[in-house]
Protein backbone atom coordinates (compact mmCIF):
# COMPACT_ATOMS: atom_id res chain seq x y z
CA UNK A 1 0.00 0.00 0.00
CA UNK A 2 1.20 3.27 -0.69
CA UNK A 3 0.11 5.61 2.04
CA UNK A 4 0.31 9.06 0.13
CA UNK A 5 -2.54 7.53 -2.48
CA UNK A 6 -4.93 7.66 0.08
CA UNK A 7 -7.42 10.83 -0.82
CA UNK A 8 -6.63 13.72 1.93
CA UNK A 9 -4.17 11.74 4.10
CA UNK A 10 -1.64 14.63 5.60
CA UNK A 11 2.18 13.83 6.60
CA UNK A 12 2.56 10.94 4.52
CA UNK A 13 6.05 11.52 3.64
CA UNK A 14 7.41 12.12 7.85
CA UNK A 15 8.25 8.96 8.52
CA UNK A 16 5.55 8.38 11.22
CA UNK A 17 3.03 5.37 11.62
CA UNK A 18 0.15 6.70 10.74
CA UNK A 19 -3.70 6.27 12.54
CA UNK A 20 -6.49 4.38 12.16
CA UNK A 21 -8.88 5.56 15.07
CA UNK A 22 -12.52 6.74 15.61
CA UNK A 23 -15.50 4.99 17.54
CA UNK A 24 -16.64 1.29 17.13
CA UNK A 25 -19.68 2.19 15.43
CA UNK A 26 -21.10 5.55 14.09
CA UNK A 27 -24.26 6.08 16.80
CA UNK A 28 -24.81 9.58 15.49
CA UNK A 29 -23.53 13.01 13.59
CA UNK A 30 -22.60 14.89 16.79
CA UNK A 31 -20.44 11.78 18.59
CA UNK A 32 -18.58 11.48 14.92
CA UNK A 33 -17.60 14.42 14.79
CA UNK A 34 -16.83 15.66 18.32
CA UNK A 35 -14.33 12.28 17.87
CA UNK A 36 -13.26 13.04 14.44
CA UNK A 37 -12.70 17.07 15.75
CA UNK A 38 -10.73 15.88 18.90
CA UNK A 39 -8.08 12.89 16.81
CA UNK A 40 -7.91 15.23 13.46
CA UNK A 41 -6.14 18.36 16.43
CA UNK A 42 -4.18 15.71 17.70
CA UNK A 43 -2.45 14.36 14.94
CA UNK A 44 -1.67 17.32 13.06
CA UNK A 45 -0.03 18.87 16.12
CA UNK A 46 1.96 15.51 16.39
CA UNK A 47 1.84 15.07 12.54
CA UNK A 48 0.32 11.79 12.20
CA UNK A 49 -1.27 10.30 9.20
CA UNK A 50 -4.92 9.87 10.15
CA UNK A 51 -7.52 8.06 8.49
CA UNK A 52 -11.45 8.65 10.92
CA UNK A 53 -12.73 4.82 11.39
CA UNK A 54 -16.16 3.78 12.28
CA UNK A 55 -18.32 1.04 11.25
CA UNK A 56 -21.60 1.49 10.03
CA UNK A 57 -22.91 -1.32 11.05
CA UNK A 58 -21.95 -4.07 13.19
CA UNK A 59 -23.37 -7.32 11.80
CA UNK A 60 -21.14 -9.63 14.55
CA UNK A 61 -22.85 -9.19 17.85
CA UNK A 62 -23.19 -11.83 20.41
CA UNK A 63 -26.65 -11.08 21.13
CA UNK A 64 -29.73 -10.35 18.61
CA UNK A 65 -30.84 -7.12 21.22
CA UNK A 66 -27.06 -5.60 20.84
CA UNK A 67 -26.88 -2.42 19.00
CA UNK A 68 -26.27 -3.11 14.93
CA UNK A 69 -26.46 0.79 13.94
CA UNK A 70 -28.74 4.02 13.38
CA UNK A 71 -28.98 2.90 9.33
CA UNK A 72 -26.90 1.75 6.73
CA UNK A 73 -27.30 4.87 4.51
CA UNK A 74 -27.20 7.47 7.24
CA UNK A 75 -24.50 6.05 8.89
CA UNK A 76 -22.64 6.77 5.99
CA UNK A 77 -23.42 10.09 4.87
CA UNK A 78 -21.91 10.86 8.73
CA UNK A 79 -18.79 9.53 7.12
CA UNK A 80 -18.73 11.48 4.23
CA UNK A 81 -19.54 14.13 6.11
CA UNK A 82 -16.43 13.59 8.41
CA UNK A 83 -14.48 13.53 5.44
CA UNK A 84 -15.66 16.51 4.17
CA UNK A 85 -16.07 18.78 7.12
CA UNK A 86 -11.92 17.57 8.40
CA UNK A 87 -10.48 16.82 5.28
CA UNK A 88 -9.79 13.10 6.37
CA UNK A 89 -9.69 10.17 4.79
CA UNK A 90 -12.45 7.95 6.53
CA UNK A 91 -12.74 3.86 6.71
CA UNK A 92 -15.45 1.36 7.56
CA UNK A 93 -16.08 -2.52 7.54
CA UNK A 94 -18.03 -4.20 5.54
CA UNK A 95 -19.49 -7.84 6.02
CA UNK A 96 -21.51 -8.61 3.01
CA UNK A 97 -20.39 -8.31 -0.96
CA UNK A 98 -23.41 -6.12 -1.48
CA UNK A 99 -21.92 -3.75 0.87
CA UNK A 100 -18.38 -2.94 -1.05
CA UNK A 101 -20.06 -1.02 -4.01
CA UNK A 102 -22.25 1.16 -1.59
CA UNK A 103 -19.98 1.71 1.52
CA UNK A 104 -17.17 2.52 -1.08
CA UNK A 105 -19.44 5.58 -2.32
CA UNK A 106 -18.67 7.12 1.20
CA UNK A 107 -15.29 5.89 2.43
CA UNK A 108 -11.49 5.68 1.53
CA UNK A 109 -11.00 2.73 2.96
CA UNK A 110 -12.77 -1.18 2.88
CA UNK A 111 -11.86 -2.65 5.83
CA UNK A 112 -12.78 -7.11 6.35
CA UNK A 113 -13.28 -8.16 9.33
CA UNK A 114 -11.34 -10.61 10.74
CA UNK A 115 -13.65 -13.16 11.27
CA UNK A 116 -14.76 -12.94 7.78
CA UNK A 117 -11.18 -12.27 5.96
CA UNK A 118 -11.28 -15.74 3.95
CA UNK A 119 -14.35 -14.82 2.71
CA UNK A 120 -13.27 -14.97 -0.72
CA UNK A 121 -16.02 -12.92 -2.53
CA UNK A 122 -16.08 -10.40 0.19
CA UNK A 123 -12.17 -9.61 0.04
CA UNK A 124 -12.38 -9.57 -3.96
CA UNK A 125 -15.58 -7.48 -4.06
CA UNK A 126 -13.79 -5.16 -2.03
CA UNK A 127 -10.81 -5.19 -3.76
CA UNK A 128 -12.75 -4.60 -7.21
CA UNK A 129 -14.02 -1.19 -5.93
CA UNK A 130 -10.06 0.13 -6.23
CA UNK A 131 -10.30 1.41 -2.21
CA UNK A 132 -7.72 0.59 -0.09
CA UNK A 133 -8.52 -2.79 1.66
CA UNK A 134 -7.64 -3.31 5.17
CA UNK A 135 -7.60 -6.92 5.96
CA UNK A 136 -8.08 -7.96 10.20
CA UNK A 137 -5.63 -10.89 10.56
CA UNK A 138 -8.56 -13.74 11.76
CA UNK A 139 -8.21 -14.40 15.43
CA UNK A 140 -8.03 -18.28 13.83
CA UNK A 141 -5.56 -17.45 11.87
CA UNK A 142 -1.36 -17.53 11.99
CA UNK A 143 0.60 -14.17 10.35
CA UNK A 144 1.79 -16.56 8.08
CA UNK A 145 -1.97 -17.58 6.28
CA UNK A 146 -2.41 -13.99 5.29
CA UNK A 147 -0.48 -14.27 2.51
CA UNK A 148 -3.77 -15.72 0.72
CA UNK A 149 -5.71 -13.07 2.01
CA UNK A 150 -3.52 -10.34 0.61
CA UNK A 151 -3.16 -12.48 -3.11
CA UNK A 152 -6.90 -12.26 -3.48
CA UNK A 153 -6.59 -8.78 -3.01
CA UNK A 154 -4.08 -8.26 -5.82
CA UNK A 155 -4.99 -10.95 -7.96
CA UNK A 156 -7.86 -8.45 -8.23
CA UNK A 157 -6.13 -6.07 -9.81
CA UNK A 158 -5.76 -3.69 -6.26
CA UNK A 159 -2.29 -3.63 -5.20
CA UNK A 160 -4.06 -1.01 -2.38
CA UNK A 161 -3.84 -3.51 0.72
CA UNK A 162 -2.95 -3.73 4.17
CA UNK A 163 -2.79 -5.81 6.86
CA UNK A 164 -3.97 -5.25 10.81
CA UNK A 165 -3.71 -7.72 13.13
CA UNK A 166 -5.85 -7.92 16.53
CA UNK A 167 -4.23 -10.50 18.49
CA UNK A 168 -4.94 -14.27 18.43
CA UNK A 169 -7.12 -16.19 20.48
CA UNK A 170 -5.64 -19.07 21.91
CA UNK A 171 -8.41 -19.57 25.01
CA UNK A 172 -11.75 -19.25 24.57
CA UNK A 173 -12.30 -15.72 26.34
CA UNK A 174 -8.79 -14.11 25.93
CA UNK A 175 -6.81 -12.85 23.36
CA UNK A 176 -2.90 -12.67 22.67
CA UNK A 177 -0.81 -10.43 20.57
CA UNK A 178 2.37 -12.81 19.39
CA UNK A 179 4.47 -9.88 17.98
CA UNK A 180 6.78 -12.39 16.48
CA UNK A 181 4.08 -11.96 13.41
CA UNK A 182 4.69 -8.47 12.88
CA UNK A 183 7.76 -8.71 10.82
CA UNK A 184 6.14 -12.21 8.88
CA UNK A 185 3.12 -10.13 7.74
CA UNK A 186 5.04 -7.47 6.79
CA UNK A 187 6.80 -9.51 4.22
CA UNK A 188 3.45 -9.50 2.32
CA UNK A 189 2.14 -5.81 3.14
CA UNK A 190 1.96 -3.11 5.15
CA UNK A 191 1.34 -4.18 8.72
CA UNK A 192 -1.30 -2.11 11.29
CA UNK A 193 -1.59 -3.20 14.96
CA UNK A 194 -4.97 -2.63 16.79
CA UNK A 195 -4.54 -1.89 20.01
CA UNK A 196 -8.07 -2.24 21.38
CA UNK A 197 -9.39 -4.84 19.81
CA UNK A 198 -6.56 -7.20 20.98
CA UNK A 199 -7.17 -6.33 24.41
CA UNK A 200 -10.69 -7.36 24.28
CA UNK A 201 -12.26 -10.05 26.57
CA UNK A 202 -14.83 -12.47 23.92
CA UNK A 203 -17.79 -14.68 24.69
CA UNK A 204 -18.32 -13.55 28.17
CA UNK A 205 -21.35 -15.03 29.71
CA UNK A 206 -23.64 -12.24 30.14
CA UNK A 207 -23.47 -11.83 25.81
CA UNK A 208 -21.27 -8.58 26.15
CA UNK A 209 -17.09 -8.33 25.33
CA UNK A 210 -15.26 -7.32 28.02
CA UNK A 211 -11.69 -5.67 27.89
CA UNK A 212 -8.46 -4.44 29.01
CA UNK A 213 -8.11 -1.07 27.80
CA UNK A 214 -5.71 -0.37 30.66
CA UNK A 215 -2.83 -2.18 28.86
CA UNK A 216 -3.68 -0.14 25.70
CA UNK A 217 -0.22 1.92 25.84
CA UNK A 218 1.79 -1.36 26.77
CA UNK A 219 0.33 -3.25 23.70
CA UNK A 220 0.73 -0.05 21.39
CA UNK A 221 4.52 0.66 22.76
CA UNK A 222 5.34 -2.59 21.81
CA UNK A 223 3.87 -2.60 18.30
CA UNK A 224 5.81 0.75 17.60
CA UNK A 225 8.93 -0.92 18.88
CA UNK A 226 8.40 -4.28 17.07
CA UNK A 227 8.05 -2.04 13.70
CA UNK A 228 4.08 -1.86 12.87
CA UNK A 229 3.44 0.65 10.11
CA UNK A 230 0.12 1.77 11.50
CA UNK A 231 -1.97 1.82 14.96
CA UNK A 232 -5.19 1.07 15.04
CA UNK A 233 -7.53 2.17 17.90
CA UNK A 234 -11.29 2.83 19.02
CA UNK A 235 -11.93 5.91 20.85
CA UNK A 236 -15.21 7.26 22.93
CA UNK A 237 -15.66 10.10 24.85
CA UNK A 238 -18.15 7.91 26.83
CA UNK A 239 -16.46 4.26 26.87
CA UNK A 240 -19.05 3.19 29.53
CA UNK A 241 -21.99 4.23 27.43
CA UNK A 242 -20.83 3.63 23.83
CA UNK A 243 -23.18 1.17 21.94
CA UNK A 244 -20.57 -0.87 21.38
CA UNK A 245 -16.89 -2.39 22.22
CA UNK A 246 -17.21 0.26 25.26
CA UNK A 247 -15.08 -2.13 27.32
CA UNK A 248 -11.96 -1.97 25.06
CA UNK A 249 -12.13 1.32 23.88
CA UNK A 250 -9.37 4.30 24.82
CA UNK A 251 -11.50 7.35 26.60
CA UNK A 252 -10.77 10.35 24.05
CA UNK A 253 -9.12 12.35 26.68
CA UNK A 254 -5.76 9.59 27.29
CA UNK A 255 -5.50 10.10 23.35
CA UNK A 256 -2.87 13.13 23.23
CA UNK A 257 -0.64 12.00 25.91
CA UNK A 258 -0.50 8.16 24.32
CA UNK A 259 0.25 9.75 20.73
CA UNK A 260 2.67 11.72 21.80
CA UNK A 261 4.56 9.24 23.69
CA UNK A 262 4.10 6.37 20.69
CA UNK A 263 5.45 9.20 17.99
CA UNK A 264 8.56 9.65 21.08
CA UNK A 265 9.35 5.78 20.80
CA UNK A 266 8.83 5.76 16.82
CA UNK A 267 11.33 8.38 16.22
CA UNK A 268 13.46 6.45 18.81
CA UNK A 269 13.37 3.36 16.60
CA UNK A 270 13.68 5.25 13.66
CA UNK A 271 16.84 6.31 15.06
CA UNK A 272 17.85 2.75 15.25
CA UNK A 273 17.61 1.50 11.48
Amino acid sequence: MQLDLIPQIKHAKGGNFFLLCGPCAIEGEEMALRIAEKVVGVTQKLRIPYVFKGSFKKANRSRVDSFTGIGDEKALRILRKVSDTFKVPTLTDIHEVSDAIMAAEYVDVLQIPAFLVRQTDLVVAAAKTGKVVNLKKGQFMSPESMKHAVQKVLDSGNEQVVITDRGTMFGYQDMIVDFRGIPTMKQFAPVVLDVTHSLQQPNQSSGVTGGRPQLIETIARAGIATGVDGIFMETHFDPANAKSDGANMLHLDHLEKLLTNLVALRNAVNGLQ
